[in-house]
């Protein structure tokens, strides 16, 4: 992989890089920290509490996030892999930086556990039966190839209609 992490920018919906599951991530290089540490400043400009590759146009196993809005809890998830989801489930709101305007109501397991490499390449874990555990099931999502859209109840599907037709008119005259 080589990229220019600063001239990376948020991709928008239907860009087909959001669809395609992604590739894991061989080692943790330089260029590897250059791109989270980009993510993250594209997620605070957003504003957003989290960023997966795919949104930036690369296909690799990153994502990071941060629940609170205070640089000290940026947080880099390199290879990420969820386990012990809660039995538990609850219905939010959600929205997306790549499909701007367009939310619905998701139903995620309540609780999970993450086990990922940090921007240092070493492992950790956390879990979350609060807001985290919900942006670390959305950009896992993304890693995926899964969007909100997927996860929408037909009813939301057809409230966002005119705003995902929008995105889609747009991605079609930029012949990206």
């Amino acid at each position: 992989m080589s990229v220019d992490a600063a001239r990376l920018k948020i991709v928008l919906y239907p860009d087909p890089v959001l669809r395609r599951p992604c590739d894991p991530v061989e080692k943790v290089t330089d260029e590897i920290r250059q791109v989270a540490d980009r993510m993250l400043q594209l997620m605070r400009e957003a504003p957003g509490v989290g960023l997966a590759a795919p949104q930036v146009g690369l296909s690799c196993r990153l994502f990071v996030a941060n629940h609170s809005g205070d640089p000290e809890d940026d947080c880099v998830f390199i290879n990420p892999e969820i386990s012990n989801l809660s039995k538990e489930t609850d219905e939010r709101e959600e929205g997306c930086l790549s499909l701007p305007d367009v939310r619905g109501l998701i139903r995620r397991p309540s609780a999970i556990k993450i086990s990922a490499l940090d921007r240092d390449g070493q492992p950790f874990e956390r879990t979350s039966d609060d807001l985290p555990s919900r942006i670390w099931q959305h950009e896992l999502d993304h890693l995926d190839g899964v969007l909100i859209i997927n996860r929408m109840s037909p009813i939301d599907r057809l409230a966002n209609r005119r705003g995902l037709k929008e995105l889609e008119a747009a991605f079609g005259k930029t012949g990206a």
